[in-house]
């Protein structure tokens, strides 16, 4: 900096975090700083979002840049922030476990920006640093201004222990893409059955017994894969399904693989071919239950959330018009809104969810076929079938 003038005389380093030391050991607290309509597309899992701008400004930004130029899009930028400044520097600086530092963050910002948009961009250095001096990790889409910008705001505040993400979301998500497209399923299992067995509960059971033997997919989709799946739950996008999947991929390990029967589409996000060609080309072991074991499990997981009856209605109507082309007459939404929860659970099993699973496991061979009504009994029956898995598959469990 030139005391004198107080605009930047030279070349500024700004601490920058490689990407494969993020990806091979992220620290525990991770900031976006993208505009809230990007982080709620797809974030890096935990990481909290400090926008530099709002969902307003940064559409205000780009509209500038496109049709002005990039030094007026600069002015909109900085005018944003400084509106904004002192709270922007408070969150970073509460990720940092760090008091909001005793400088003025106006001066700072003043200092960084008199110069101009070329003189910014040109000053503010990326140089690497050990992992082990990082504590907090920032990241904008593509590693650019919003996150040099801000470690730099930082530094120059005496926040030391923040570096930005070489490359920010676009270079980390494009990895972990390719790592998901590369994968290959260790020896696999794939639970079936008909709807309410409890498949997802005994796969967290199987989970409990052996860590990073599992995959569950509707979990990652935040969707239960049926016409009353999100019920109760925040979908997935498609990006955030592919983030969390490609990073639960290498959690994975053992000889074995378990998941859950999907087909291609969990929801309205799609599963990538490898993890397809995995669910295809598995070991199907079967799970059964009593029907008042399933509808009982069906209970428990739908009606868990307060606003789980209002979104039922809606679907139950949806089901009610399919029903109803098949010659049935009747009401499911009004034996849900009078307290005949079960009756509703059991009609809708025998009449819709039954059939339609029947209609699409035709064909399918099983290898294994396990009694659900007790999770964790079947989780252990299912470790016993892993463990056994070099005999030949067709001996089963019954």
């Amino acid at each position: 900096m030139d005391a004198a003038s107080g605009s930047l005389d030279g070349a500024l380093a700004t601490p920058a975090l490689s990407l494969e030391s993020f990806l091979a050991d992220p620290p525990a607290r991770v900031v976006d700083l993208r505009a809230p309509c990007e982080f709620d597309g797809d974030h890096w899992p935990g990481a909290v979002n400090v926008p530099l701008f709002d969902d307003a400004q940064r559409a205000l930004v780009g509209t500038l840049y496109r049709q002005q130029s990039p030094q007026a899009a600069f002015e909109a930028g900085r005018r944003a922030l400084e509106a904004q400044l002192a709270p922007f520097v408070a969150a970073l600086s509460a990720q940092l476990e760090r008091r909001p530092p005793e400088l003025d963050p106006a001066q700072a910002l003043n200092e960084l920006t008199r110069g101009g948009l070329e003189r910014l961009r040109s000053a503010l250095t990326p140089t690497r640093t050990s992992r082990d001096a990082v504590r907090l990790a920032l990241y904008c889409q593509r590693g650019g201004l919003r996150s040099r910008s801000s470690v730099a705001l930082l530094t120059r505040l005496g926040c030391e222990g923040a570096a930005l993400v070489e490359g920010g979301y676009k270079a980390w998500r494009r990895a972990l893409y390719e790592r998901s497209a590369n994968w290959r399923a260790p020896r696999t299992f794939v639970l079936r059955g008909l709807t309410g067995v409890g498949k997802t509960l005994v796969l967290r059971e199987l989970e409990a017994l052996r860590p990073g033997s599992t995959l569950d997919l509707e979990e990652l989709a935040q969707h239960r894969s049926s016409v009353l799946g999100m019920v109760g739950l925040t979908p997935a996008t498609q990006k955030g399904f592919e983030t969390r999947l490609a990073l639960r991929l290498e959690q994975l390990r053992g000889p074995t693989l378990v998941l859950e029967g999907e087909s291609r589409k969990v929801g309205d996000v799609i599963v990538p071919a490898s993890v397809w060609r995995a669910l295809e080309s598995g070991l199907n072991v079967e799970l059964h239950a009593p029907l008042a074991r399933r509808v009982a499990v069906l209970l428990d997981d739908y009606l868990a959330h307060p606003t789980s009856r209002e979104q039922l209605v809606p679907q139950l109507e949806f089901i009610e018009a399919r029903l109803r082309r098949g010659g049935w007459s009747g009401s499911l939404v009004e034996l849900l809104q009078t307290g005949r929860e079960a009756q509703l659970v059991e009609l809708l099993l025998e009449r819709y969810y039954d059939p339609l699973y029947r209609h699409s496991e035709q064909g399918r061979r099983v290898s294994a076929r396990l009694d659900s009504s007790t999770p964790r009994v079947a989780a252990e029956r299912l470790a016993e079938l892993l463990d056994a898995q070099d005999a030949p598959p067709s001996a089963g469990l019954s």
